[in-house]
């Protein structure tokens, strides 16, 4: 089927929400054209005539964070084109959604609307169930100062956009490529012969770039400190370790004046999120953001045939 183009008004949502109008295009049609797997929508061309034309809505069946609206209409834009009439937001990328809210309205062929739907629907659910699930994170250690972080977990291609909703959710973006930042981990450490070895190497290669050293003992942490790590990453210590590990980090900057950034990392639950934030790490990282997060439950639903 031919596939359109985005228009400016949406491109320009994406560039504000630091998304790649192209990368978003190139996801969109590889998506539609895997559903098509070089055919036709058999059900919706045997069913619907090409010129009936419907109005639908985007509508919650769950609470949750909403992310991924201005990616649907992308969708829906680039299977319609010139057919879709009109595309109406009733809420944003961010906001927090209640069940039976109307997300958004389109007015376009049913024909192409129901070729789009599972690919909007799939995308759209997927990033609203990152956002909530990011939300969920920072309401549990709000007042705290911890932030949450994702991790590079991320579903090969769709990374720019699973990271898009978790900052829809509140939550920070760490790295986005292996090339944007270094965070030296344990095999790092293993085949460079230690902590220090690991540091000096990577410094004298990107001296420029912020490095972050991951640590599973106190001992490895003053290496790390004494190093000059820019952030060290707490990989798997329970709260009072890492507590401890916060007050030698107070007393090395206070020694030396280096700031250092501490980073509570691996077997992180909700459910001990505040404990951990309380210990005065500075970030909590959580993988699960991006590679487990149910989907938040939304539907397409027409409402008027034309």
């Amino acid at each position: 089927m031919d596939m359109y183009s985005l228009t400016t008004e949406t491109g320009a949502l994406l560039v504000a929400g630091g998304l790649n109008p192209l990368y978003i295009e190139d996801v969109i049609e590889n998506t539609i054209l895997e559903d098509l797997d070089g055919g036709i929508d058999v059900t919706s061309v045997a069913t619907v005539p090409f010129e009936q034309r419907s109005i639908a809505t985007f509508g919650t069946r769950a609470d949750g964070c909403v992310s991924g609206l201005v990616i649907a209409a992308a969708v829906i834009e680039m299977v319609c084109g010139p057919h879709a009439s009109s595309i109406d937001y009733f809420h944003n990328d961010g906001e927090r959604v209640q069940v039976g809210d109307v997300l958004m309205k389109i007015e376009a062929p049913t024909q192409l609307l129901l070729t789009a739907e599972r690919t909007a629907l799939n995308l759209l659910c997927h990033l609203s169930g990152i956002a909530t699930a990011t939300a969920a994170w920072v309401d549990a250690v709000s007042s705290t100062g911890a932030i949450i972080r994702d991790t590079r977990k991320t579903t090969p291609g769709l990374r720019a956009l699973e990271k898009y909703a978790v900052r829809c959710g509140g939550g920070q973006n760490h790295r986005m490529s292996l090339s944007d930042a270094a965070l030296v981990k344990d095999n790092h450490i293993v085949a460079a012969g230690g902590v220090a070895e690991a540091f000096a190497k990577v410094r004298a290669l990107a001296d420029t770039l912020p490095i972050e050293i991951e640590v599973d003992t106190l001992e490895q942490l003053q290496v790390a400190l004494d190093a000059g790590a820019n952030v060290v990453l707490l990989d798997n210590m329970p709260p009072d370790v890492m507590k401890e590990a916060v007050a030698i980090s107070q007393r090395h900057t206070a020694n030396t004046g280096h700031a250092v950034l501490l980073e509570a990392s691996g077997g992180l639950t909700i459910a001990t999120a505040r404990s951990v934030a309380e210990t005065g790490v500075h970030f909590i990282s959580v993988g699960g953001l991006t590679h487990s997060s149910p989907i938040l439950d939304i539907g397409l639903d027409l409402q008027t045939i034309i």
